[in-house]
């Protein structure tokens, strides 16, 4: 059995699952598309910079597994870890944004 995609297809199914509750809770790009935008691409920015500069000091490797789809971006650097950090940082950027406004309403009361 092929497990080619496994990985990147379920980091995939979590950014579709992770946009259908932005969109039932309004709480990134269903309340301002540029600022959403900026705040999951600079850091995705800064870590695949830090990839880049790990790969390059021998310290990050893509190690061997059927889970990966054998794409890759650059030396040592699969397509899944590009949507990895996309989902890692909409996940953190949601997560501050639904904790913020928690705060905020237990404050008002």
């Amino acid at each position: 059995m092929a497990y080619g995609a496994t990985y990147l297809s379920g980091l995939i199914f979590s950014l579709v699952g992770l946009g259908l509750l932005d969109w039932r809770f309004r709480t990134a790009f269903t309340i301002n598309k540029k600022a959403a935008a900026f705040a999951i691409l600079i850091p995705t920015i800064f870590f695949i910079l830090w990839d880049v500069a790990g790969i390059a000091m021998g310290i990050f490797f893509r190690g061997d597994t059927s889970h990966l789809t054998g794409i890759v971006l650059a030396p040592e650097f699969p397509i899944e870890e590009l949507f990895f950090l996309l989902l890692l940082n909409y996940t953190a950027l949601t997560l501050f944004t639904t904790v913020t406004r928690v705060i905020k309403k237990r404050l008002n009361k």
